[in-house]
């Protein structure tokens, strides 16, 4: 059976009891404050950034296999860097806010 998918959005909603799957094993395993859409950007951002054509096997087998050790990293560079964008943005803000 071949299933073809007219946006990310739509192949997410397909795919989102997997990743739910993915989520709990990640809690299990102490990765704690983990969201299906951090999987869902790690596998796009990461696994699937060369854009090659994947069939529905294929990305939910890749759900259920990312490697922990590797999005446990992404997550933490990614949160370090979100950090840092807030924090330069509450001193521009009040930097302006001095002016």
């Amino acid at each position: 059976m071949d299933f073809e998918f007219n946006s990310q959005e739509e192949l997410f909603k397909r795919v989102k009891p997997a990743l739910e799957a993915k989520k709990v094993e990640l809690n299990r395993l102490g990765v704690r404050n983990v969201k299906i859409e951090d999987i869902w950007n790690y596998l796009i951002n990461v696994k699937w950034s060369s854009g090659r054509d994947l069939m529905l096997s294929d990305v939910v087998s890749d759900i259920l296999h990312v490697d922990n050790k590797r999005f446990n990293s992404y997550l933490i560079v990614r949160k370090t860097r979100r950090g840092r964008s807030d924090k330069n943005e509450r001193r521009k803000k009040q930097e302006k806010d001095k002016k």
